[in-house]
């Protein structure tokens, strides 16, 4: 009989430490033993000379809408481009599901969905909003993996932004309940006065949307919210950071003892303001894409070890709701999420020989231990779920929309050159991926909780 379920022999694994030429075998789902020339012999055995095994991609933040808003993308499409990226788990949040995930009934609709159609493991945000205050604690024993709340409007009539006293409030009480808060971060008081001013004024361009979420108003609610946590001892998560000096502010809190992190998303490391004057509707996010000094400033920080954590807030739309003479009336949010590994390949290690260990510190290790699933996740080695990614590092292509497998093929990055080709996807070591091609149908996601 076979020693393992699946060896992948002469590869360059991506440890913690670094690189090593050794082979890899996994047996039911988890990785049992690395070593050059292992003995033995497997159900399928494969060659990956010349090719990098990563560990899978966790994408903290997605948004796949279902129940409720599956024409705007789905679960299963939705995992069908996370798994073609290289992707093997992901958070998903709890909105724009309708409901949104804001109590133990929409928690249990969601995950349902999920099991029935997930081709990778998941976790679920929680919401935090003026009207669930009293649901937080059903919603930690359903096993969210932290609470969202938003700090202005999030555009979403079921899904109201979270007041001063909502937010300061929830924050103790997830305190209690061990859980983290996420919040996007940026004052209601000044982007809606801004936007109100501009629009009154005729001023609906693409530049006059950009210059009415500046940069003053995420470092006033990161400030905000870094205060709240302080004095309620809750673990906070600011969620897409568009700015250096966002993650700044968090470096010097957390040094001071604030239990506090950031991620930032792949669009804020390979697009600026002026992408989205050059693309349009498609390169609309909140916060918005800023200037090529803050796009260094957030590359420094991964370098530097600074910010942690990339994610792509894959926040997809039919191509109606991305159309129309007025910027602030179309829907903001950018779809990315088969994207994200390509990025980091090829604007980080291939354009600025970012080392391939950060970038599985910053999509895996990383995610894994902030959020609780560090025993299985987010790493090679021995013991861990055999969540891995194959890539060609050498394979450059032009991403088409034909390429994207999610339920509406745009993306801004359609047309864009990237290097570094996901040969094969495995989820627990199953091979879901395979050049290319997604191979299986048949649901394979897992409910992931923080320990």
């Amino acid at each position: 009989m076979p020693q393992y379920d699946l060896l992948i022999r002469n590869a360059t694994l991506v440890m913690p430490d670094g690189a090593l030429d050794a082979d890899l075998a996994v047996a039911e789902g988890r990785i049992a033993a690395i070593a050059p020339e292992l003995p033995g012999d497997a159900r399928e055995t494969i060659d990956a000379a010349g090719l990098v095994l990563l560990p899978g991609v966790i994408d903290a933040h997605v948004h796949f809408n279902e129940p409720g808003r599956a024409e705007w993308e789905g679960i299963a499409t939705g995992t069908r481009a996370l798994v073609a990226g290289g992707t093997t788990a992901f958070f998903d949040m709890p909105l724009n599901a309708h409901p949104p995930t804001l109590d133990a009934a929409s928690f249990d609709a969601k995950r349902a969905a999920m099991q029935a159609q997930a081709l990778a493991d998941f976790a679920l945000w929680g919401g935090l909003t003026p009207e669930n205050l009293g649901q937080l604690d059903e919603l930690a024993a359903c096993g969210v993996i932290g609470f969202k709340a938003f700090m202005s409007n999030s555009g979403i009539d079921d899904f109201h932004a979270a007041d001063d006293l909502t937010l300061y409030e929830g924050m103790r009480s997830a305190a209690r309940l061990g859980r983290i808060v996420a919040v996007h971060a940026e004052s209601d008081a000044l982007t809606s006065a801004m936007a109100r001013r501009a629009v009154a004024a005729g001023r609906v361009s693409a530049r006059d949307y950009l210059a009415s979420r500046p940069v003053v108003a995420e470092l006033e609610a990161i400030e905000r919210a870094i205060l709240y946590a302080s004095e309620t001892g809750c673990a906070l998560h600011i969620v897409h950071v568009s700015s250096g000096r966002g993650v700044a502010l968090v470096a010097e809190a957390r040094a001071r003892g604030v239990d506090v992190s950031c991620e930032t998303c792949a669009h804020y490391l390979a697009l600026t303001g002026e992408d989205v004057e050059r693309i349009g509707a498609l390169a609309k996010c909140a916060p918005p894409l800023r200037d090529e000094s803050e796009q260094a400033a957030l590359w420094q920080q991964i370098f530097d070890g600074t910010l942690p954590m990339v994610t792509s807030d894959h926040s997809p739309a039919p191509a109606s709701m991305k159309t129309g003479d007025d910027f602030f009336k179309i829907w903001g949010g950018i779809s990315g999420c088969q994207s994200l590994l390509a990025v980091l390949l090829t604007e980080g290690y291939a354009r600025r020989g970012l080392p391939l260990a950060t970038i599985a510190h910053v999509t895996a290790t990383y995610i894994a231990q902030r959020f609780g699933l560090a025993a299985h996740k987010g790493r090679i080695a021995l013991g861990t779920d055999a969540d891995l990614v194959l890539v060609n590092l050498a394979q450059e292509y032009t991403l088409h929309a034909a390429d994207l497998l999610y339920r509406h093929q745009h993306s801004p990055y359609v047309g864009r050159k990237f290097r570094g080709q996901v040969v094969r996807t495995f989820v627990r070591g199953h091979t879901v991926v395979r050049d290319g091609q997604v191979v299986v149908t048949a649901p394979l996601g897992r409910l992931l909780r923080p320990v």
